[in-house]
């Protein structure tokens, strides 16, 4: 069993950035591939990013590409993503989760936060 809670979310300006950190309890969460996915309001969810159980290999949503990085830290049981040059539209709920590939798309598998809000104001 992993429990996973986001913290780091809230309001920032255009430009801006935040550091988004999801802490995990459970001894097999250095075993998982983890992810980012977000969803804003009268939207379907999105795949942000993930990062292999090592931490060795990232994989990025085109549209954070360059602006959003996702590290973990296996001895501390947490995950993170560094939001830089933040946009209006990357406003929404940010949660993470373990991943797993469904039909050529990462997908939040048998784990998941309840989110953290992040506000990007013009």
């Amino acid at each position: 069993q992993v429990q996973l809670v986001e913290s780091g979310g809230g309001l920032v300006q255009a430009g801006g950035s935040l550091r988004l950190s999801c802490a995990a309890s459970g001894r097999t969460f250095s075993s998982y591939y983890m992810g980012w996915f977000r969803q804003a309001p009268g939207k379907e969810r999105e795949f942000v990013a993930r990062i292999s159980a090592s931490g060795g290999n990232t994989d990025y949503a085109d549209f954070v590409k360059g602006r959003f990085t996702i590290s973990r830290d296996n001895a501390k049981n947490t995950v993170y993503l560094q939001m830089n040059s933040l946009k209006p539209e990357d406003t929404g709920v940010y949660f993470c989760s373990t991943v797993a590939m469904y039909g050529g798309t990462w997908s939040p598998s048998l784990y998941r936060g309840q989110g953290t809000q992040v506000t990007v104001s013009s």
